[in-house]
């Protein structure tokens, strides 16, 4: 009786001790998920991968084209039917709106954390929301003081602007059959804004002070994101308050007065609140693309919406652009199409090469239990056996 005692409490024991095994080893894979959540949600590098995992080219290039679609009806709306022609106060209105709704994904908790302070100085961020302010005040002017056709050949400057900057400041330089591919898209969408070419000097003069700015911007947005682990909402966050800033100060400058008299009723209040939201998708969308793609690549994609809507409307609304237009937009698709297919090949060739860079560093989980006498004797009797078998 005493010995089936004994077993039984012996096979208790050893039950109880299997018991506490499974609950460690639950916890430590409990603990090693929470780790994995954090490093994936609240630090900068685990939100760029969690961008770049759900919003890579294709997807944030395709954001950006239906939203840009969408704010040029809502813009023509603001601006011819409703009469609102204060173009910086409404890109101050995008703004504000923009902060806000970053605000309230601050206090949900939902915004994307930002990389150390070490890590990018504020001077960088300070110049990007001066840059992006000119650069979305003056396209903004430009629009009202321009033709559109005159507006997209100042565009047209931009992607050599690009070419040379990134060459001065990063001394990247592209393929030859890159640049005939984008000089082919530039003389496409020459031939196809031709017919609307209307020259005023004081809009002529807000067109070529925008060129410079709007290449800046591309780049740092472009630069910041691949390089210093920023994500799009994170990096909104930090410059939209300077970029309101200098809005405020370009106002008095390019505005027309009587903004003040304007008729804030509730529908041209509506047209210009829906205007604002859509900014705002369009401010996020194109900061998503270029933290994808390229400064360049992200000129292109404007150039083929250019292109698609004059092509649309000639096949939808049965508009009559002329025959030198759809022959232009033509051209600039085939030397877009030649563009896209030499950046798929180069990234092609990169992921395929024999030693790869890893630009965003794994992070380990910030707490590790401690491990059990078992797992030290085991770990022990292994490394005996590894001892054991180098001799």
């Amino acid at each position: 009786m005493a010995v089936i005692e004994s077993l039984l409490g012996n096979e208790a024991r050893r039950f109880i001790k299997r018991k506490d095994s499974d609950a460690g080893e639950t916890g430590r894979a409990l603990e090693e998920l929470r780790g994995t959540l954090y490093n994936d949600l609240r630090t900068s590098e685990g939100a760029k991968r969690q961008q770049q995992r759900f919003c890579g080219p294709l997807v944030a290039m395709t954001f950006n084209f239906v939203v840009s679609i969408g704010i040029i009806m809502t813009n023509k709306v603001v601006m011819v039917k409703v009469g609102f022609n204060y173009p910086i106060l409404l890109t101050l209105i995008h703004y504000a709106v923009a902060w806000v709704l970053l605000g309230i994904f601050k206090t949900l908790a939902l915004l994307p954390v930002s990389p150390p302070s070490k890590s990018t100085p504020y001077t960088s961020i300070f110049s990007l929301g001066v840059v992006m302010s000119f650069a979305s005040g003056l396209a903004n002017a430009s629009l009202n003081h321009n033709s559109i056709g005159f507006y997209q050949m100042a565009k047209i400057a931009v992607t050599p602007t690009i070419v040379f900057a990134e060459f001065i400041l990063f001394n990247k330089t592209i393929s030859r059959n890159k640049v005939v591919a984008l000089g082919v898209v530039s003389a496409g969408v020459a031939l196809a804004q031709v017919t609307d070419l209307q020259f005023n000097f004081f809009g002529a003069c807000i067109a070529v002070a925008w060129i410079i700015p709007s290449a800046i911007n591309k780049i740092l947005w472009s630069n910041l994101q691949q390089q210093a682990n920023w994500t799009a909402l994170a990096l909104m966050w930090k410059t939209t308050p300077v970029t309101v800033l200098f809005l405020l100060a370009l106002m008095p400058w390019l505005d027309p007065p009587g903004a003040l008299l304007f008729k804030w009723d509730i529908q041209n209040s509506s047209a210009i609140l829906m205007s604002a939201l859509l900014g705002f998708l369009l401010q996020w969308s194109g900061a998503l693309a270029l933290g994808a793609t390229s400064a360049t690549s992200h000129v292109v994609l404007g150039q083929f919406k250019t292109c698609m809507i004059l092509i649309g409307g000639y096949l939808l609304f049965e508009s009559d652009p002329g025959f030198i237009s759809i022959c232009g937009a033509i051209v600039a698709l085939g030397g877009m199409s030649v563009y896209t297919s030499l950046n798929l090949r180069e990234t092609k060739k990169e992921s395929s090469g024999p030693h790869q860079k890893q630009t965003l560093p794994l992070s380990k989980p910030k707490t590790e239990l401690e491990p059990t006498p078992e797992e030290t004797s085991e770990d022990v009797e292994t490394l005996s056996l590894l001892s054991s078998n180098a001799v």
